[in-house]
């Protein structure tokens, strides 16, 4: 009988909480929060701005103007404000909490060498954007269709070529790897980047530039 009152007792509670609004708060582990960044906090950010709850630069840096705004956005939504995007906000905002299905550790492992040894000594989105480059070039018809095959192909990377692949990786390389992947692209679609300080070829500095982010500049 003591059991059968709890339910009932559970169960009220429950629809009480669903009629007067009641905040719930988040009851998986959250996915991001303050000082998280990549894809997830990019595209949190830009959906946000886009519905007037997010004013900051769409950075993929979970900040506290991302808190705020990620706040607002659960007041409104019934949930708990406490600026967190666990699986209930992120449903909300609309992004899946699934993994993509290029996230297999050993394509992760060899885009990560590949940043490392092109891009090491660049800024954190520099090396998303060497990343997506590639990828960029898997997806297109003068390339190669695999991640292996495009960064394998003659002459096509300094790294490869000088050895430099095969360094010891980084785990900001391997993060870039991995946010790439995930569908960030600070290239803009480019296919090509290159140091204008040091590079000598007159047809690469010819390309239309669609981004510039450290010591390169990118380009399609």
């Amino acid at each position: 009988m003591k059991r059968k009152i709890k339910k009932v007792s559970l169960l009220a509670l429950i629809i009480s909480a669903c009629v007067l609004g009641i905040s719930v708060p988040e009851t998986s582990e959250a996915l991001s929060k303050f000082g998280s960044s990549g894809t997830e906090v990019y595209n949190i950010q830009r959906r946000l701005k886009a519905w007037g709850y997010y004013y900051g630069d769409i950075d993929g840096i979970y900040g506290s103007r991302t808190v705020a705004a990620v706040k607002k956005f659960q007041s409104a939504n019934g949930l708990a404000p406490d600026g967190i995007a666990g699986p209930a906000t992120l449903a909300k905002i609309g992004l899946s909490t699934g993994t993509s299905s290029y996230n297999q550790s050993g394509t992760v492992n060899l885009l990560a060498m590949a940043i490392n040894g092109e891009a090491r000594g660049e800024p954190y989105t520099g090396q998303v954007a060497v990343g997506a480059v590639i990828l960029n070039r898997v997806k297109h018809s003068s390339f190669p269709n695999s991640v292996a095959g495009v960064i394998y192909q003659p002459g096509a990377f300094d790294a490869v070529s000088d050895g430099q692949i095969n360094m010891a990786v980084s785990d900001s390389c391997i993060r870039a790897a991995q946010d790439a992947l995930g569908g960030w692209d600070p290239a803009h679609g480019a296919i090509y980047y290159y140091n204008p300080r040091t590079a000598t070829n007159s047809w690469i500095k010819s390309r239309p530039v669609v981004a510039s982010i450290g010591k390169h500049v990118f380009c399609r």
